[in-house]
């Protein structure tokens, strides 16, 4: 097992309901973290269901993630930390992207290897691949909506021309108009160009 002396771990645990203990837990990744690091600290959710999205202490433990607060993210078990497969996939991205290794210990999964690394770039790749997926999704969608004559973006700002006309010929400036109409600059200067060309 090799040492990090330099290196700080995040342990995280969890328990479902109130009566269990997280020590169970904490004691195994305590010596183990012991053995390996130079420090650690302790995040904990306890009575706290593992499909919940949000869980106060994991949510913690990934805002310090990202303020690169440690080095290593030690648990007991994959289900313990992650609500499913893809939340799993998709936290296992984020530390490989900051730099934060990954380790699950009853299950032998160890991203300071090569083997864990390997990982790394698998979890890495499905998401990837997911993501093509959904922005693959996305555009077959957006291009079923214009052939069925389905209008893409935010609907269209209604402009009352006499009103522009109006209140620009109260010697108002393009921009005080649309912010008195609700509707950007290039609506009001489109509803100028018509009257304009209506006049001729």
């Amino acid at each position: 097992m090799e040492q990090n002396p330099r290196k700080v771990a995040a342990l995280y645990a969890r328990v479902s309901t109130l009566d269990q203990n997280c020590e169970v837990q904490l004691e195994d990744l305590r010596r183990y973290a012991g053995k390996r690091f130079a420090r650690y600290c302790e995040y904990t959710d306890a009575g706290v269901s593992g499909t919940q999205r949000h869980r106060p202490q994991l949510d913690a433990l990934m805002r310090d993630a990202r303020r690169r607060l440690f080095d290593v993210v030690l648990v007991w078990k994959f289900d313990r930390f992650a609500r499913s497969l893809k939340h799993l996939i998709e936290s296992l991205d984020e530390f490989s992207a900051l730099g934060i290794d990954f380790i699950s210990m009853t299950e032998g999964v160890d991203t300071t290897t090569p083997a864990g690394q390997l990982l790394f770039h698998i979890v890495g790749a499905v998401a990837q691949f997911e993501r093509d997926l959904i922005a693959e999704r996305v555009r077959a969608g957006m291009a079923h909506a214009r052939a069925i004559g389905k209008r893409i973006g935010r609907p269209r700002a209604i402009v009352d021309v006499e009103a522009v006309s109006k209140l620009r010929g109260g010697g108002q400036s393009l921009r005080e108009i649309a912010v008195s109409l609700n509707i950007p600059v290039s609506r009001v200067r489109r509803a100028l160009l018509r009257l304009q060309l209506k006049a001729v």
